[in-house]
């Protein structure tokens, strides 16, 4: 059996050392990196973002967890060497504890999106983990993605890291996914049958002239424009680099197990977009800590539950692709020590301010 190759996209707040707060020299980075001699083809990538106050990394295919775990700390490194250079350092945070007015960063469609969008672009400063599992065609991803939609909810919950917004407590373990949900774009969707009704829908959408281009189209997954994958972007970045291993496993496990039902002639599950967007909403109010929807009943049932019922939906594609041992190691370390929602709240509780919880994210 072919192992599909599995590839991490994060991305990371700039902050100041000493203050933790978001610092808007994202530009000062990029220019440094241009300027570099040029890197190795298997160098990991550190681009710019949305803010300037923000950088993304993105790590090489890989075909086996220890291979996506170096790829991650190796992406991290550089990470936290480009942010150096502007004496800031990256916290790997959804969402900045500590008030911040986000700087666009420069560009003509940034500059588009910010006259567009409005308040949506200046308080939309989230980071993301972005999972790439390789597919063999745009066939076979339109197939998975119709078919993984009922089981995202739990890789928000597994991720969950911002329950901090603009100095309170949300409410939530990832209100990421409230803020987010704001583009006109984003969010679940249908299942859509067949490649030619997705391009249609998708072409659609950028004619209205509501989105810019196809960029902007923030399916909670999607087929890649740049890569041969299946792009799934529902996870908060993490702040263990494990729990970011975890979520891709888990990810590419359900693409393999989406891909086998497609092939095998069974039809996409039948589940309205306004049933996950609950499930979604459930799993960022409370991650791990509260109950999610069953995909079976879309009833509420205990997290620890609905994760367990994810790990024996795909358990045939980890046994096959070798990750079962791994996975439920990973998942044993976040079900003890919590997500990182609960690591924030508990600086707090300890007696620490807003400035430790950011701190106590960077890199």
């Amino acid at each position: 059996m072919t192992v599909r190759t599995v590839g991490v996209e994060e991305e990371f707040l700039l902050v100041d050392p000493a203050t933790g707060r978001p610092s808007a020299v994202g530009g000062v980075v990029l220019r440094h990196l241009d300027e570099r001699p040029g890197s190795p083809e298997d160098a990991p990538e550190v681009t710019g973002e949305l803010h300037s106050e923000m950088l993304e990394t993105g790590t090489q295919p890989a075909s086996t967890l220890d291979d996506l775990h170096r790829g991650l700390r190796e992406a991290r490194a550089a990470a936290v060497e480009a942010a150096a250079v502007a004496g800031t350092v990256p916290a790997a945070i959804a969402t900045s504890p500590l008030p911040a007015e986000p700087t666009v960063s420069d560009g003509p469609r940034y500059r588009r999106m910010a006259e567009r969008f409005g308040l949506t672009v200046a308080e939309s400063m989230t980071c993301g983990c972005h999972v790439h599992v390789a597919v063999s065609s745009d066939d076979e991803a339109v197939a998975a993605l119709d078919r993984v939609r009922p089981w995202l909810a739990p890789l928000l919950a597994l991720s969950a890291n911002s329950p901090l917004w603009q100095g309170e407590d949300s409410g939530y373990s990832a209100y990421r996914q409230q803020v987010w949900s704001r583009w006109p774009s984003a969010g679940p969707t249908g299942a859509f049958g067949s490649l030619a009704v997705y391009r249609e829908t998708v072409d659609t959408m950028v004619a209205t002239g509501t989105v810019l281009d196809e960029g902007m189209v923030y399916f909670d997954v999607r087929p890649s424009a740049q890569h041969p994958t299946l792009e799934i972007r529902v996870a908060d970045v993490c702040c263990e680099p494990g729990d970011a291993v975890l979520v891709a496993a888990l990810a590419r496990a359900l693409v393999e197990t989406a891909v086998r039902s497609w092939r095998a002639g069974e039809p996409a599950p039948e589940v309205r977009v306004e049933v996950l967007r609950l499930a979604s909403w459930r799993a960022a109010r409370s991650g791990l800590d509260g109950s999610l929807l069953d995909p079976r009943t879309w009833r509420p049932a205990p997290a620890d539950d609905v994760v367990d019922l994810l790990l024996r939906h795909v358990g045939d594609a980890l046994d096959e692709a070798g990750d079962t041992a791994t996975v439920k190691e990973l998942l044993t370390e976040v079900r003890s020590r919590g997500t990182g929602a609960v690591a924030q709240r508990a600086v707090l509780a300890r007696g620490g301010d807003l400035r430790d919880v950011a701190l106590s994210a960077t890199l």
